[in-house]
């Protein structure tokens, strides 16, 4: 009865050690696995591409908010043309509509598109035309850069803003001059490209690093167990699709998209000094630094008072006597902070603020501290 006991005893506390190790390897799992993100969001494949389409329209049905005929050459011989080809002629006749405006019409052809499927498009105006609210657009052919035809668009245009005025204000949100046709061109041509044919394409980088390209390259091989990645450089990975895999190359895409790895990236802080907007890495590390902040501010304000005599009085002049009073700071309570080598951060930017630093003047500092050679990242301005 003793050994049972001391059996299940054993058999208890190994239990617990089990459930131990299982909560602490899923944490283990779970924090790797916060860590890494798929392949498929941060690559692109070769060949896998947008391709940029505009073209050139009118926009009729406006309520009297198009464009200027005397204003807009463009837009009269736009209309001309068009009613001509529609047979009616027009030609040297006073034209005074305010419902037609001349537009520039953009689209995004995604790659692999079939005949006959539909792609959204933007419209923007070109002349004076207040807004679009209410108009249509009339058939416009979509040209890429070799001047194909890709589609054609047309449909009514959505805006999002409006503009409303009266005699002494007017009033705008967004922007009315321009709008966007959910669906509103069909794809005519396909682009040509055979992906499934090749043996080897190359994977993009869309943040181009050494380590990640070469990381994901391992996990590749070791999904696959053969060596059919390699990275060329840092941008880019060279796929090769083995000669026994039954697939195609977009099979082994399709298998390997999903493999998680975890991205390297070089320690940048990012600087926009119009707006004063801060980005900094995870990996931004500070040196051994002294750090101190201060302006000299003058102050000065100006109170005149105004002298007059008494009442009644035979003699005396009302005055105007200039009272002015100076207040000077130098930044005395300024206080002058330390970073110790090594500086997250979080400490970075949580000493800074305990200094009541604000962005601007943080700026500055980290200009300084990087010209100090104490700033561990690469700085990018906008």
């Amino acid at each position: 009865m003793k050994n049972n006991r001391i059996t299940f005893s054993a058999m208890v506390v190994w239990a617990l050690m089990l459930g131990t190790i299982f909560v602490v390897t899923l944490h283990t799992i779970s924090t790797a696995h916060a860590a890494t993100t798929r392949i498929k969001d941060i690559v692109d494949i070769e060949g896998v591409r947008d391709n940029m389409l505009v073209g050139y329209g009118l926009v009729v049905g406006l309520n009297g908010t198009g464009d200027a005929l005397n204003n807009a050459p463009f837009t009269r011989q736009s209309l001309t043309a068009m009613l001509e080809r529609l047979g009616v002629n027009v030609r040297d006749q006073n034209l005074n509509t305010g419902n037609v405006a001349a537009v520039m019409v953009t689209a995004t052809l995604p790659p692999f598109s079939n005949n006959g499927s539909r792609i959204d498009v933007n419209v923007s105006t070109m002349g004076d035309a207040d807004s679009l609210r209410g108009g249509t657009l009339l058939v416009t052919p979509l040209m890429g850069a070799d001047g194909e035809v890709y589609a054609i668009g047309q449909g009514p245009v959505m805006i999002g803003g409006f503009q409303s005025e009266g005699a002494a204000t007017t009033i705008v949100q967004n922007n009315p001059a321009s709008g966007r046709i959910p669906g509103g061109a069909i794809v005519e041509r396909e682009i040509n490209f055979d992906l499934e044919k090749l043996t080897e394409v190359r994977l993009a980088l869309r943040n181009p690093d050494f380590t990640t390209a070469r990381r994901i390259a391992r996990a590749i091989n070791g999904f696959t167990d053969a060596s059919i990645a390699s990275a060329d450089n840092g941008a880019s990975i060279t796929l090769k699709r083995p000669s026994n895999y039954r697939g195609t190359i977009v099979d082994l895409i399709t298998d390997i998209e999903q493999l998680p790895v975890q991205p390297d990236q070089v320690a940048k802080v990012v600087i926009d000094e119009n707006t004063g907007t801060i980005v900094m890495g995870s990996d931004v590390k500070i040196s051994t630094v002294a750090i101190a902040q201060g302006n000299l501010t003058i102050r000065v304000t100006e109170t005149p008072q105004v002298s007059q005599p008494n009442p009644f009085a035979e003699q005396g002049e009302t005055v105007v006597v200039p009272r002015t009073a100076v207040d000077v700071n130098t930044g005395d309570d300024t206080k002058l902070a330390v970073l110790e080598s090594g500086v997250t951060l979080q400490e970075l930017v949580t000493g800074l603020n305990k200094l009541g630093i604000g962005p601007r003047d943080m700026i500055t500092i980290l200009q300084s501290i990087k010209a100090a050679g104490a700033l561990q990242a690469e700085i990018e301005l906008l």
